[in-house]
């Protein structure tokens, strides 16, 4: 039991650092479209911020993700392996590709896999499952529409001004915004590793002497260990800091072009998004957020600023990843399960 526990945490860390590897593009690609900062600098200052979250935001998404999704009673170690496995698998590949997918999603999808498919929908908690369902529409359409606003907000403000000057200005509060993103990105999707990490702790400490006196207390139930959160904080920063330069790409220059201005705007509008989800204790993508929110920035201009063939293919990955990782999760436990 305790090897397969080991190797479970260790590849929940493995897909902490490819979620900051992917969300890297989320919490830089606008500074680096816009050349406020060259590329690894960006992913310095991202990474920076990304770890700084621990102490600003609580666990309230890590206990969503531990305790919100599947029934606890039913979770074992090789369930979670699974969905490990099948999530990081499929965040490798798009990664690879530069498809900027919901690593969040990958990571939900794999959850539901194995419990689905042994134990049907009385398995999983609706109301949980619900919320993130509604967030998957509604994240991207929130920044798509705070993008908008507060584009046209600054539009009215900056009106008489230069563009050099509007330029200048914007292209330092654009660390500002750039910083505040990444926290929210910090706070959201390193708690969503923390979650899965500590509901496998849960599922196996009452049985295991080891795990119970040295990681995981099982007499105060189902929480987040201090040296677990700081684990997380760290990895999810080391993977920002390495980026995942093809997605970087794909949504810095793919999507729409940027300048400073924009891009502040679309990460004022992500960066509000995420806090708004951190505070409630939602998982919702950084990567859905961002993208709604430079494409809402870019309607300003008019629908033809909008790279549709980019836009229409990150959305197509977004659709794919839940089902995807379900299934893929599903059918590597079931696997497991013959094994065994």
């Amino acid at each position: 039991m305790l090897t397969i526990v080991v190797v479970g945490v260790l590849i929940a860390l493995l897909f902490d650092f490819l979620n900051g590897m992917n969300d890297a593009a989320n919490s830089i690609a606008t500074i680096v479209a816009t050349r406020v900062l060259p590329p690894f600098a960006a992913v310095t200052w991202a990474a920076f911020w990304n770890f700084a979250a621990i102490f600003i935001f609580g666990v309230s998404v890590a206990n969503t993700m531990g305790k919100g999704i599947v029934d606890q009673s039913l979770v074992n170690e090789y369930l979670i392996l699974a969905a490990l496995i099948g999530a990081v698998v499929w965040v490798w590949i798009c990664t690879h590709y530069g498809l900027p997918i919901s690593v969040s999603h990958a990571l939900i999808g794999g959850l539901i896999g194995p419990i689905w498919f042994t134990h049907g929908t009385s398995g999983l908690i609706g109301y949980g499952i619900f919320k993130i369902a509604i967030f998957i529409v509604l994240a991207p359409l929130i920044g798509m529409i705070l993008g908008f606003l507060i584009m046209c907000v600054v539009f009215f403000l900056f009106k008489k001004t230069t563009p050099h000057k509007v330029d200048g200005l914007f292209k330092v509060l654009q660390l500002f915004s750039s910083a505040i993103f990444s926290l929210g990105h910090g706070g959201n999707d390193a708690q969503k590793t923390m979650g899965v990490i500590a509901l496998l702790l849960f599922s196996v400490a009452g049985s295991n002497d080891f795990i119970a006196h040295n990681l995981f207390d099982p007499l105060k139930g189902f929480h987040i260990p201090y040296w677990l959160i700081i684990t997380c904080y760290s990895v999810i920063a080391l993977g920002t800091i390495t980026g995942g330069w093809r997605v970087i790409k794909t949504l810095g220059d793919g999507l729409a072009k940027l300048k400073p201005v924009q891009g502040f705007c679309a990460e004022t509008s992500g960066a509000l998004t995420l806090i708004i989800a951190n505070v409630f204790g939602i998982p919702i993508s950084t990567t859905h957020t961002i993208t709604g929110s430079i494409v809402g920035v870019s309607l300003t201009k008019g629908l033809a600023s909008v790279r549709w063939a980019t836009a229409s293919n990150i959305v197509a990955a977004w659709v794919l990843t839940i089902p995807a990782t379900l299934v893929l999760s599903g059918l590597i436990y079931l696997l497991m399960d013959m094994c065994r």
